[in-house]
């Protein structure tokens, strides 16, 4: 008797899928335990006559009573977590099942209501597990975008409001590639620069943003006996369209723009199909100069875009200095007769 060979598989993937969802509802079911807990502590402490006397003293003694019993999640510690994640989420019904209680738990660290919203959706949108959500608190995904995109469409493409129509709106600039863990007293070709993204694909697909998949490495292109080969090629499915990535270690060239041009051309007329949206072609140097760009692509073209890449987190100290550049070029535009 034959036996369909697929059922092992299938049954298999049965089996994922249920286990999955077995331990997302138990995760689900103790994030909402962990919520009534700090609502219930949150209204007690409203009784009280000295609130903040009585709600040091309140959380000691409820974890005095409940820790022996049933562990260290009861922690004074944990017990004030509950609480603040009861504050910071006050609706039940808005909680949500796709985030574990490890990930809410990293975002009552966030202060700011849009930028958790943001953060929550790109989560979900993404299926970021908790350590990928932590490393882009960490790398100050929000505010970076806030520097290179208008925050209400940064916002809109996050909450799935609207598909990003232009590359810029997804392409980070600068990209932090801190995760190659590539020591700072080290010089580095191209090459060297390239096999450590290959390494660290997925944290790359990460940093890149949403909708990208990896197509191929060095990929020849023959051009009537001459070869010339991009380095990395994507395909962004929001977007719907081929994205080619060439690394520059040194300081951007106009010969740089060139080379990357041709490849672009290339994909238009040879690779990409009809339903599909031009290429995109994204120079990720060491240093650029966006007047090099302006003045070496036609006026008003989209389809080649420079964007630095740093090898090492930013500091706050720069973060700040950065924000403030934005504030200051902002208000001397304002100050401008006329504007």
């Amino acid at each position: 008797m034959l036996i369909n060979p697929s059922i092992i598989p299938d049954i298999k993937a049965i089996i994922a899928r249920t286990k999955d969802k077995t331990i997302r509802t138990i995760d689900h079911q103790r994030t909402l335990m962990y919520w009534h807990i700090g609502k219930r502590i949150f209204e007690e402490e409203q009784d009280g006559k000295d609130r903040a006397d009585y709600g040091t003293y309140l959380i000691k003694y409820l974890s005095e009573q409940l820790q022996p019993e049933f562990g260290s999640g009861f922690s004074s510690r944990q017990l004030n977590w509950y609480r603040q994640f009861y504050r910071t989420f006050p609706i039940v019904s808005a909680l949500r099942t796709q985030l574990s209680w490890t990930q809410y738990k990293m975002l009552l660290s966030v202060d700011n209501e849009d930028k958790r919203e943001f953060y929550i959706a790109e989560t979900i949108k993404n299926n970021w597990t908790s350590r990928q959500l932590e490393r882009q608190l960490y790398s100050n995904l929000y505010e970076r975008l806030l520097l290179s995109n208008d925050k209400e469409s940064v916002l809109a493409v996050a909450r799935n409001e609207k598909q990003p129509s232009d590359a810029k709106e997804i392409i980070k600039d600068p990209m932090l590639l801190e995760f190659l863990g590539l020591k700072r007293e080290a010089s580095y070709y191209e090459r060297d620069l390239e096999n450590a993204i290959i390494t660290h694909l997925q944290d790359f697909l990460l940093e890149l943003g949403n909708g990208f998949s990896f197509v191929a490495r060095q990929k020849r292109i023959h051009l009537d006996g001459d070869e010339f080969f991009a380095d990395l090629v994507f395909y962004n499915r929001l977007l719907q369209c081929f994205v080619i990535i060439e690394i520059k270690t040194h300081k951007l060239t106009h010969q740089d723009i060139g080379q990357l041009q041709m490849y672009v051309n290339y994909y238009d007329r040879i690779e990409k199909l009809p339903h599909e949206n031009p290429t995109i072609g994204i120079l990720l140097c060491a240093k650029k100069n966006d007047t090099v760009v302006k003045f070496t692509l036609p006026e008003g073209q989209k389809q080649i875009i420079a964007s630095q890449y740093e090898l090492y987190l930013p500091t706050e100290k720069q973060l700040l200095e950065e924000v403030k550049k934005e504030l200051e070029s902002f208000e001397e535009k304002n100050e401008q007769p006329g504007s």
